[in-house]
């Protein structure tokens, strides 16, 4: 953390310089040090050539993001103005410490612009498939939790969210719901198959999707568990929780959707709610036709 202050040394032609004014020129002397002297390195890190720009550099502990944010924007940036607000000193706040928590604000945003985007995205996909709201709905539950619950191990285990840890979520959202997806369409095709009847056709979905989506995501699962294996603490990061995270998706796909399908039964099996999607799945002698 660095900040822009104002220095005033007797020199000698000056040996007790006086304050100046805010309508003064402000400059500030030099230090008394002559050329070649072993402290003209130290006088070198304060000021510039001209004498016009001063540097102190302060040391904050490592407190977390969020305390860090706190106590610049409520004790320092507010100290500084008050102190020089009413001057002619110009200050700029710089340092590591702003970089690092610029660099995190900047993280957040860009997840929570891709999640929302990926959200919006699948919603619109889902809505042409199966052309139901709340179909819509129960398709995101099973795709959110595994990531809180990702996020939930992040945060007890204190990994850090940067760079690599921030793409775990959108490439584990983006796997898991091509696991629900393939798994809906194949219960549209059963449900049409069998009369709009819920039990057979969940039963069915999951007989003809469920083995494939087990297998899919245990190669995932062993796929992402070798970068484990980096001597590289983001790519371990990165490798043991996108492995997690799928294999969350996994047991939420294949227990927790089939559990609100056959919970909310009435409310969206039937052809008022299912209405006639806006792209075709199967081909029409397929989907009518019972496997």
């Amino acid at each position: 953390m660095f900040a822009l202050l104002y220095t005033s040394q007797p020199t000698p032609n000056n040996p007790t310089p006086n304050t100046p004014s805010p309508s003064e020129p402000i400059v500030i002397p030099p230090f008394p040090i002559k050329k070649g002297d072993r402290d003209m390195k130290s006088k070198n890190k304060f000021t510039d050539s001209t004498g016009q720009i001063a540097r102190v550099s302060m040391r904050i502990a490592d407190v977390g993001s969020n305390e860090l944010d706190v106590l610049i924007n409520n004790t320092v940036l507010p100290t500084i103005d008050s102190v020089f607000g009413k001057t002619d000193f110009d200050v700029y706040p710089t340092g590591t410490t702003l970089i690092f928590l610029k660099g995190n604000k900047f993280i957040i945003n860009s997840l929570r612009q891709s999640l929302l985007i990926a959200f919006i995205l699948i919603a619109i996909i889902m809505a042409l498939l199966f052309g139901s709201f709340r179909m819509i709905l129960i398709s995101m539950i099973p795709n959110m939790i595994p990531l809180l619950i990702t996020g939930a191990i992040m945060g007890y285990f204190g990994i850090p969210l940067k760079p690599s840890t921030a793409l775990i979520f959108s490439i584990a959202f983006g796997i898991s719901v091509d696991d629900t997806i393939h798994f809906l369409a194949k219960y549209r095709q059963e449900l049409i198959a069998n009369k709009w009847s819920i039990v057979p056709s969940v039963y069915a979905a999951l007989r003809e999707t469920g083995v494939s989506m087990f297998y899919t995501s245990i190669v995932l699962f062993f796929g992402f568990l070798v970068f484990t294996l980096s001597s590289f603490g983001g790519t371990i990061a990165l490798g043991g929780l996108v492995s997690i995270t799928l294999l969350l998706a996994m047991v939420s796909n294949l227990l927790l959707l089939p559990s609100l399908l056959l919970t909310f039964e009435k409310k969206i099996a039937n052809k008022k709610v299912f209405k006639e999607p806006a792209m075709k799945i199967f081909p029409p002698k397929e989907e009518s036709t019972k496997v």
